[in-house]
């Protein structure tokens, strides 16, 4: 029989909907169940792409005997994390205050008032079924001290961050010392020999690299540069990448980028792009352009929605076995690619009896493309030519195996992140195809994600539910506001603007100069938390100050720019001393300390010139454009073309503006540098 979790819409929740455990999703039902009967709350979190999510369910939660305990002795709750990430973010916490390592499936017990008292991540059924057991004999026989200690875990879990960091406001000003500093610590940290940061399991972390790259544009360090390219070429060469079909995997459980955990996410991808496009910009590499266009294949072809939404994730197991979709055994790859076989096993690292686990290849590359041509007496575009075959061969099989399971609601701040490195990968290619996705994904979240002036998160089944999160306005508004630059759309800057202000009235907490990551005034939860740090997504504060930033710049409005300024403020000292999670705030400061340059380009031709400077420009400005004259954006008003009605480029910063000038190169030479 299904359980109470038949009528969610979460993929995640539904794939519990026939265990044997009496289930409920999170709400008023269960919560007033566990205060009327007086017992404890198990609640469960996990995501529908976890690998380690499906095999304790497979073991514990589909076992009938272990089923029993549980029903008996608690009232248990099922949560999508990607859907209430707001609950996951105050029980994650609760976990790591009781000492205890975090990560999914997230298990903890509650009292019936909410608070947790212990928790965990995954337990193998033997050790499950002794938890629950000595946890319900503990509720029975020692209630009021379970209720002493959840206090005790309550109180830290209602600590403001500002008290838990030390958070206090910089007096001194920002300067170009403080990037040096930021820089030089995080490239310490730098992995020579594989890319990445010189750690393991190896997260891509985009907001590192986007940072790294921004600076060593604005202050023209080659070697840094280099340091990015690096990484990014060892990411795109890895087993972490789709070779066949393009996306990136979560991460790679070895120092290498060699073998992933084989699950796909909109929001790693959507960040990815953004920054393998602006890498090509850079370097003119047709290696970053070659990943760029495939990942756009793989999300048009397996990730995008006929309304124009993009699905959520893709899984890592299929048939019950992580990887299988992706993996290959020797001879298969053999009967596919004949003669080829030569060069295609030194490309890609192939082993007869495998080079993963059970006798199964990865597809990983290590020599670049010109060296294994020169191997084989090839050139190098020979070579390319020929493997493009034989990747559409291998797919065309590929896709005849039983593919991953797939998370296909649609979330709003993911799609944000995707939109965003649509449009600049179309800045980076010209390729029509990537703005139109990005275009009709933003036309999608305002037509169906918008309901009465509220931003909600989830989508699924021609339904919206859950209203948004903080990282759902601000990935959003960044989307909006970067498809404005290129599109010249008026109504994109409207939006973001619309939502930035109901983000200002109900997320913001004046008192301490942050937001909140849950609207308090939605529902009343025990903590409300901020998100302060970047990790695989950018804390939502530190995208919310970057587009406050940028807003002031489009709209002239003091008040936006004056609460960025003081997060930023806020944060200096953090971000000095810990710079590896707080990236997006160290690209926030640079664009402090380098004044961001405010473009505005009227004229005819305008959106020639605006795309030509967005593409040689990558970091660092903020740009508007129309073909003629108009008031739309206040950063446009008063700027005029020239006498024959052609477009002019003024580069301004601190609303002062050089000399109007007709050609990008004149434009690009106005902009500012980090001395």
């Amino acid at each position: 029989m299904p359980n109470r979790l038949s009528s969610s819409q979460s993929p995640y929740l539904l794939q519990h909907a026939h265990n044997p455990v009496d289930w409920f999703p999170w709400g008023p039902e269960a919560l007033q169940k566990a205060e009327k009967e007086n017992k404890p709350i198990l609640v469960s979190i996990g995501y529908s792409a976890c690998h380690w999510c499906h095999v304790m369910e497979r073991e514990s939660f589909e076992d009938e005997l272990t089923a029993e305990l549980m029903n008996e002795h608690f009232v248990c709750i099922k949560i999508d994390r990607e859907e209430r990430p707001d609950l996951d973010n105050i029980y994650m916490d609760a976990v790591q205050a009781m000492g205890l390592q975090g990560g999914w499936p997230l298990n903890v017990f509650l009292m019936p008032n909410q608070k947790p008292f212990y928790g965990g991540t995954y337990f193998k059924n033997e050790q499950w079924t002794r938890l629950l057991a000595n946890i319900a004999d503990a509720f029975k026989k020692h209630e009021d001290q379970l209720a002493e200690s959840a206090e005790g875990f309550g109180r830290s879990l209602n600590r403001s961050e500002i008290e838990k960091y030390g958070i206090k406001e910089s007096e001194e000003d920002f300067s170009a010392d403080d990037l040096r500093e930021v820089i030089t610590k995080l490239s310490a940290q730098f992995d020579k020999e594989w890319g990445g940061m010189n750690r393991i399991p190896k997260f891509p972390m985009p907001a590192i690299w986007d940072f790294t790259l921004d600076y060593a544009i604005t202050s023209k360090r080659d070697e840094l540069k280099e340091a990015v390219f690096f990484t990014l070429k060892k990411m795109g060469m890895g087993g972490i990448y789709d070779q066949l079909r393009g996306g990136f995997a979560r991460y790679s459980v070895d120092g290498e980028w060699f073998a992933p955990h084989f699950e796909k996410m909109l929001y790693d991808n959507g960040q990815l792009l953004k920054l393998f496009a602006k890498a090509y910009q850079v370097s003119g590499d047709s290696f970053f352009l070659e990943k760029v266009t495939e990942t756009v294949n793989w999300l048009e072809a397996e990730m995008l929605t006929s309304e124009g939404g993009f699905e959520a994730a893709q899984d890592a197991d299929s048939e019950g076995v992580e990887g299988k979709f992706y993996t290959w055994r020797y001879s298969e790859l053999e009967k596919l690619v004949g003669d080829e076989m030569p060069w295609i096993r030194k490309l890609y690292n192939l082993k007869i009896h495998g080079n993963w686990e059970d006798g199964v290849n990865i597809l990983f590359q290590t020599s670049s493309y010109r060296e294994v041509a020169e191997e084989f007496n090839m050139s190098e575009a020979e070579l390319l030519e020929k493997l493009k075959a034989i990747k559409t061969t291998l797919l065309e099989s590929r896709n005849q195996r039983i593919f991953p399971g797939k998370d296909d609601k649609i979330l709003a701040g993911w799609n944000g992140l995707m939109s965003t490195g649509l449009v600049q990968a179309y800045i980076a290619t010209r390729d029509k195809r990537m703005l139109d996705l990005a275009l009709n994904n933003l036309k999608f979240i305002q037509e169906k994600l918008m309901v009465d002036g509220v931003l909600f998160r989830s989508y699924k089944n021609g339904k919206a539910y859950t209203p948004g999160f903080l990282e759902d306005y601000a990935a959003v508004i960044e989307a909006a506001l970067k498809a404005f630059e290129v599109s010249g759309k008026s109504d994109l800057l409207d939006f973001a603007r619309t939502l930035t202000d109901f983000s200002l009235e109900n997320f913001y907490d004046e008192k301490e100069g942050f937001f909140y990551f849950n609207n308090p005034k939605a529902e009343k939860l025990i903590a409300n938390k901020k998100e302060l740090f970047d990790n695989v997504i950018p804390a939502s504060n530190s995208i919310m100050a970057r587009n406050l930033h940028r807003l002031a710049l489009y709209t002239y409005e003091e008040n936006y720019s004056e609460i960025a300024n003081s997060m930023l403020r806020k944060m200096k000292e953090l971000i000095l001393k810990e710079p590896g999670f707080l990236c997006n705030w160290a690209s926030l400061l640079l664009e402090t300390v380098v004044p961001t340059a405010e473009i505005g380009i009227v004229g005819k031709g305008a959106e020639s010139l605006a795309l030509d400077l967005l593409q040689k420009q990558p970091s660092n400005i903020a740009l508007a454009w129309s073909e003629k004259s108009t008031e739309t954006a206040p950063i446009l008003k008063g700027k005029t073309p020239d006498s024959t009605g052609n477009a002019l480029i003024y580069v301004c910063f601190d609303h002062a503006c050089r000399r109007p000038v007709s050609h990008v190169d004149e434009a690009l030479s106005q902009i500012p540098y980090l001395n």
